[in-house]
């Protein structure tokens, strides 16, 4: 079986299997804080010269490195037609690995959690 062909068999598979587990995992409770048309976490009536919390750009930032990771692995599949792909596969491992103890790293210091 060919490396493409067996990535995009890794790549549906995954992609299908998130996309049952979202249907199983939410729990549909509603309360006022998520009928409300304001889901930027703000208070609409308050004042508008409110500082944004430093949580708030540390996720921001969070989700930059992590959507720059797409763009690094996205020619990992043509990666495939190399004289050594072992080599590559071996780098985006690598990184994968070290962006995955970076995530969990700022799990366990409790960087993810909104409230302070």
């Amino acid at each position: 079986m060919s490396l493409i062909l067996t990535m995009i068999l890794i790549y549906l598979t995954l992609s299908a299997l998130l996309a049952l587990a979202s249907f199983w995992l939410p729990q549909m409770t509603p309360n006022h804080e998520k009928l409300s048309p304001y889901e930027c976490g703000f208070d609409p009536l308050g004042s508008a010269r409110l500082p944004f919390s430093l949580r708030f750009f540390l996720i921001a930032i969070l989700f930059l490195l992590f959507d720059l990771e797409i763009a690094l692995l996205l020619p990992l599949p043509w990666g495939g037609h190399l004289l050594n792909p072992t080599m590559t596969f071996s780098w985006a491992s690598t990184l994968l690995i070290l962006l995955t103890l970076g995530l969990i790293y700022e799990w366990v210091q409790g960087g993810l959690e909104w409230a302070e």
